[in-house]
C-alpha cells in the first residue's frame, strides 16, 4: 500500500524520477514519495546507450549536459556508488560542409559557456578511433571529458540515496490517476494520486514518466507533447585480437553526424545503434530486423571490420520525443505543484543529475543554477521552439 499522505509524488522510476527524489530528500523535503510502476529504471533509462556529453548546438543543453558531467565524476561521493564512468570523449564526425559550418559553431558557443570542445580534422579523428574509415570525414567535433556510464547504476545510486535520506521509493505501484480541485477561476490544485495500490493524499507531483508522460499529463489536465518512438541496439561478439586493437578502450563514443550511426566499446565488443528514419511512433520494445540493412550498411560505411564481428545480443527502448527534439522541464501554469520533466528525445539520462537539481529548486521556488523557462510545454503554443540539432 502506498502512505497515506506525500509532501510530493515523483512519477516514474528512472534517471530523471530518481534524481528528483534525491535531490528533494537532500534539500530536506519530507515524505518524499516515489512510485514506479515496473523496477527501477525499467522503462528507457535502463535500455540508454549510456552516453554522457556537454556537446549540443543549445545553450541550456550544454549548461546541463556540463553540470551533469561534473555529478557523474563525484558520484561515488554523492550520492554514492559505482556507475562505471568511462571519460573517453565523443567524437562526431562530419561529412558534409553545412555539418561543419554548423558544428563550428556549436563548439564555439561550448567555448562559451566553458566546455572545452574543440574541432579536429580527419586525421586527428582517425588516431582517436583507429577501426573508423575516415576518408570522407572533412572535420570532426570532440570533448574530451564527455563519455559513457551504466544508466541502471545512475538510478540505483540515486535511488539508494533518496532512501537514506526519507525519502520512499516504491517499485509495482502504477499511477492510474492525478486528484485535482478548482476553486473559482485560479488554476486547478492537485489534491491526491490514485494508484493501483491506494490513494496518497499530496499537494504536488512531478512527472518524470519518459515516453509515458503525455498519459500521466492528462490524468491532472496537462497537456506533455510526448511521442514515444522506438530506438534499438546493438552489442557485438567479443572482438578478435587484431580488431580490439583499433578499437582500445580509450576510445571515444563516436557518432557519424550524417547517419547517426554511433558506437563505443562495450566489455569485450562494441556496443552500435543508430537512428532509423521508418520508424513509426508507438510502444514497441521489441527487436525488429527492418532497421538492419540500414545498420549494416552504416557500419560498412564507417567501420567495415565490425561486419565480421558476430551479434551477442540487442534491445530496444523508447525514445521520449517532442515536436522540436528539445526537453519539457518546468511547472504547470494551470495545475499548482504539477511541475514536469520528459520529452528529452535520447539526451535525457545523460541531464539527469541536473535536472533533477533543477526540479528540486522549482519545487522549493528557488532560482535553479539554470533558467529554464523556455523548455516550458507552453512554448509550442506560442510558436517559442527551441530546436536542438546535436542528436541522435
Amino acid at each position: 500500500m502506498v502512505p497515506e499522505r506525500a509532501g510530493v509524488v515523483v512519477v516514474g522510476g528512472g534517471v530523471m524520477g530518481a534524481s528528483a527524489a534525491f535531490h528533494l530528500a537532500e534539500a530536506g523535503v519530507a515524505d518524499v514519495l516515489l512510485l514506479e510502476r515496473g523496477a527501477l529504471g525499467g522503462g528507457s533509462t535502463s535500455r540508454a546507450a549510456g552516453g554522457v556529453r556537454a556537446q549540443f548546438s543549445d545553450a541550456l543543453n550544454i549548461a546541463l549536459g556540463a553540470r551533469s558531467l561534473e555529478a557523474f565524476a563525484r558520484f561515488a561521493e554523492r550520492p554514492g556508488g559505482e556507475i562505471d564512468l568511462h571519460r573517453v570523449g565523443y567524437l562526431f564526425l562530419l561529412t558534409r560542409p553545412e555539418d561543419v559550418t554548423a558544428y563550428q559553431a556549436s563548439v564555439a558557443l561550448q567555448n562559451d559557456l566553458g566546455v572545452p570542445s574543440r574541432m579536429l580534422e580527419a586525421g586527428e579523428a582517425a588516431r582517436l578511433a583507429p577501426i573508423l574509415r575516415t576518408d570522407d570525414v572533412l572535420a570532426a567535433a570532440f570533448h574530451a571529458g564527455d563519455g559513457h556510464c551504466t544508466p541502471e547504476a545512475v538510478v540505483a545510486g540515486y535511488a539508494a540515496g533518496a532512501r537514506r535520506l526519507g525519502a520512499t521509493v516504491l517499485t509495482g505501484v502504477e499511477v492510474t490517476g492525478i486528484e485535482t480541485r478548482t476553486d473559482g477561476a485560479g488554476p486547478a490544485t492537485v489534491t491526491g494520486v490514485r494508484t493501483t495500490a491506494g490513494t496518497v493524499a499530496t499537494d504536488g507531483v512531478i512527472c518524470c514518466a519518459g515516453a509515458w508522460s503525455a498519459d500521466v499529463g492528462a490524468m491532472a489536465g496537462v497537456r506533455l507533447p510526448v511521442t514515444p518512438l522506438r530506438r534499438q541496439i546493438l552489442v557485438t561478439g567479443p572482438l578478435s585480437p587484431a580488431v580490439a586493437a583499433l578499437a582500445p578502450p580509450t576510445m571515444p563514443m563516436t557518432i557519424d553526424a550524417a547517419s547517426t550511426f554511433y558506437l563505443h566499446r562495450e566489455g569485450p565488443g562494441i556496443l552500435l545503434g543508430m537512428s532509423w528514419q521508418p520508424e513509426a511512433p508507438g510502444f514497441r520494445t521489441e527487436l525488429s530486423d527492418d532497421w538492419l540493412p540500414d545498420l549494416t550498411a552504416a557500419i560498412e560505411a564507417r567501420a567495415p571490420r565490425l561486419l565480421d564481428a558476430g551479434v551477442a545480443h540487442g534491445w530496444a527502448g523508447l525514445y521520449e520525443v517532442t515536436p522540436d527534439h528539445n526537453a519539457l522541464i518546468g511547472r504547470s501554469p494551470d495545475v499548482e505543484e504539477f511541475l514536469y520533466a520528459t520529452g528529452f528525445s535520447g539526451h535525457g539520462f545523460l541531464q539527469g543529475p541536473a535536472v533533477g537539481e533543477v526540479l528540486r529548486d522549482l519545487y522549493l521556488g528557488r532560482e535553479p543554477f539554470v533558467d529554464v523557462s523556455p523548455l516550458s510545454a507552453e512554448r509550442f503554443a506560442t510558436g517559442a521552439t527551441r530546436p536542438e540539432h546535436n542528436i541522435v
